[in-house]
């Protein structure tokens, strides 16, 4: 947490006081000084982003093909799947697969 000097805006650093186990807050461009007379303290937890869904979310894989494949997760042998390049164009295309049965997803 900063906290400014109400003088002259800068930052006002931490440092001991006079006292035993006093501290302070401390201007280092003015006289000002705040003497600490409590534990200050604040947390803060940043609101975190929803991931978004790399192949397009649900709609991706409403008008796509199924093949057989073998789901590696329920053994059913077919699944949907759809091809990106998510390489250099001289690299072969990534085939996703989507299980049929229990919507497992993964790659090859």
């Amino acid at each position: 947490m900063l906290l400014f000097c109400p003088t002259c805006s800068n930052v006002l650093t931490v440092e001991e006081g006079t006292g035993p186990s006093s501290y302070r807050f401390a201007c280092q461009t003015c006289p000002y000084v705040y003497n600490i007379t409590k534990k200050i303290s604040s947390k803060k937890y940043p609101k975190l982003k929803e991931v978004d869904d790399v192949l397009g979310g649900k709609e991706a894989w409403e008008n796509v093909d199924s093949t057989e494949e073998r789901c590696p997760k329920c053994e059913h042998d077919r699944a949907y799947f759809m091809q990106i390049q998510t390489r250099s164009a001289d690299e072969p295309m990534t085939t996703f697969y989507k299980c049929c049965k229990c919507g497992h997803r993964w790659r090859e």
